[in-house]
This record gives structure tokens, sequence and C-alpha cells, in this order.
């Protein structure tokens, strides 16, 4: 296959992954791009949670933001294409599998078309990849989409922003709270977009809640979104005031700023997990159904995880007696913090 001159390519579009974790862990991808492609301007085609996730991130000159709402989605798609037309973008890089986002970029009269092409949308490809095993870790395959290009020699990192007056922000909301500014935080995530078989059970959160409200000196921040509010709202009913309930209650760059803060974050496989993991915050991550050598967090925490039969499965929800995570107690994850506080 013959490859464009890189100095030919002066107009970059990536797709960007639509989940928060995969979108972090594809954030090495823009440094990579831009060692590639110097002289390219890069625009980054994101719906809005993730372009607020990886604004400040280097690399990416702009975004072209759209809407993934089941009632507008086809008109969204059908604008971005006719907006690339009218940029006449060089080269298209596909971090997601989907064949709309491939069909988005052929529409789009996108020269030079790289992604994974092991379905039916290699045929939308005129460059398609093939990442080298589903054994290893994202960070890599996302990488690998590259790899036509030539490779980058650097490890790859993760890479987040937030900006201090974000920090200031939570840091004053966690004081009208009752926390003081000497008292560690333990950020706790119990819950996970993708389904209930990645969560650890609401009971031994609210164990590990409970135990580490009698610790002076430490304070417990729950995080989620709205839709893990009620789960939330159950687990740290009638605990003390040194357990504090953000559920609902902050924005994906407040989320991001208070998990920048922490000195401990307990995390399911999820979202969250991989931004503490962007910011190498000390981090303990709970693995059930998913592998942690694909999505677990990169180049820092403390993984739990049981290596029971039917695991991985990469179910939503568990058929049977959720083993993998009920076989990890709340004392064993207790241990672990104290280990990372200390």
């Amino acid at each position: 296959m013959k490859l464009p001159e890189k100095t030919s390519i002066h107009s970059i579009a990536i797709r960007c992954p639509n989940w928060i974790g995969d979108a972090v862990m594809a954030t090495p991808v823009f440094h990579q791009v831009k060692q590639l492609f110097p002289q390219a301007f890069v625009t980054a085609i994101a719906h809005e949670p993730i372009a607020q996730l990886l604004d400040g991130v280097e690399g990416i000159d702009e975004f072209l933001v759209f809407s993934r709402t089941t009632r507008r989605k086809r008109k969204e798609e059908a604008r971005v294409s006719k907006e690339l037309k009218t940029r006449a973008i060089d080269l298209g890089i596909l971090l997601t599998n989907s064949l709309s986002s491939a069909w988005m970029f052929w529409k789009g009269h996108v020269k030079w078309r790289v992604g994974t092409g092991d379905h039916i949308r290699r045929f939308l490809l005129n460059i398609p990849v093939k990442t080298e095993s589903n054994e290893q870790h994202d960070v890599l395959s996302y990488r690998e989409i590259l790899r036509p290009f030539g490779s980058v020699h650097e490890h790859p990192h993760l890479e987040l922003k937030v900006r201090d007056e974000e920090q200031q922000k939570m840091k004053e909301m966690l004081a009208r709270l009752g926390r003081s500014e000497d008292e560690r935080l333990v950020i706790i995530n119990p819950g996970a977009a993708y389904g209930s078989a990645k969560c650890w059970p609401q009971e031994y959160f609210r164990a590990v809640a409970e135990a580490l409200s009698q610790k002076k000196g430490v304070v417990c921040v729950f995080v989620g979104d709205h839709a893990s509010e009620p789960m939330i709202d159950e687990i740290v009913r009638n605990l003390p005031k040194n357990v504090i309930n953000l559920a609902g209650a902050t924005s994906l760059r407040d989320l991001m700023a208070v998990i920048s803060l922490g000195d401990c974050i307990l995390s399911n496989d999820s979202g969250p997990m991989h931004i503490a993991a962007a910011f190498k915050r000390p981090l303990l991550a709970i693995f059930g159904s998913t592998n942690p050598k694909r999505t677990g967090p990169w180049e820092c925490g403390k993984v739990l995880y049981k290596h029971v039969a039917c695991s991985p499965c990469y179910l939503r929800e568990c058929p049977i007696d959720f083993r993998c995570m009920r076989r990890i107690t709340p004392e064993q994850v207790l241990d672990a913090i104290e280990e990372i506080l200390a």
C-alpha cells in the first residue's frame, strides 16, 4: 500500500472515542500525531463530554463538537461530514470501531482514512490497521493505529489538564462541606457506566466508608453522575459528616479537579479510574468482569482482581453469583487503602 508523504499532510481530523475511559487511554495519540506531522492542524471530533474532558490536551488545535443523542444523531453526523468536506481534510484517524464513524469520514471526503479494519468498515478505509493482540493494553492498541506512518519510540503517557482555578473551586466546595485543608481525601467512585457487572457491591462500599469515617484526619468523598445518585445516596445514608456525597453535584471538569486532589482514589473499572491514572493519583482499582491487562490503570495504581474461571466475561450484568467481585472483601480493600495512605 502506498502511503501519503508526511509533508503532504496539512490537516488532520481525529474521531475521539465515545467513552470517557477510552478517551483518556487514547490521549497519547495526540502527542504522537504532532510528532509525526508537526506541520499539521489537528481537529478533534468529539461529543460534548469528551471535548470537555480533553480541553487543554496538547496536540489538539481545535474541537469539532457534535451531539450523540438518539434524536439528533443522524443529523449531527451529516453536519460533521459536511463540515469535513468544506475543510478538505488530508488525514482522518479513527479511534472508534464503529461503521458510522468511518462512514462520516468517507462522506466527508477525507482523503486518507486510517483505523482498525477488522469489520465490514474496512471498505471505507484506505489504510486499515489490525492491532497486534487482544491481550495488550488499550493504550498500546490506540497507538498502533498510527503504525503505518512510523513509530514514536517514547513510552506513551496519559495526559489530562485541569486549571488552578478549577482545583481551587473544588477545594472551596469541600471546605464548605466540612473538610479542612490538612485532612486526606479518599475519593470513592462506586459506579460504572457500562453496567452493574463492573461494580463492586454497594454494601461493600458502605462498609469501607463506614470504617474510614472512624479514622481521624480522613475524609471520604463519593463521586458519580446523576444516574448513580440513588445508589450513592443509599450507600452514604446516615454515615458521619466526614463522608461527603458529591454524586450528581459536579460537572465533568469538577470531577476531574476533585480527583486530581485525591490522596487515594477507590474505583471500579470506569472513566474516573482512568482520570485518576492520568493525574498519577494513588489509586486502588477493583476489577471483575473486565480484564485489567487491557483496561487497567496505566502506569500507576494497585489492582484487586480475583482470577475466577468466568472472568473476564465483559457482560453488563452477572448471570450467576457475582463471585469475581464478592471474593474481594471490604477488609482487603481497607488494607490496601491503609497502605496507600501510609
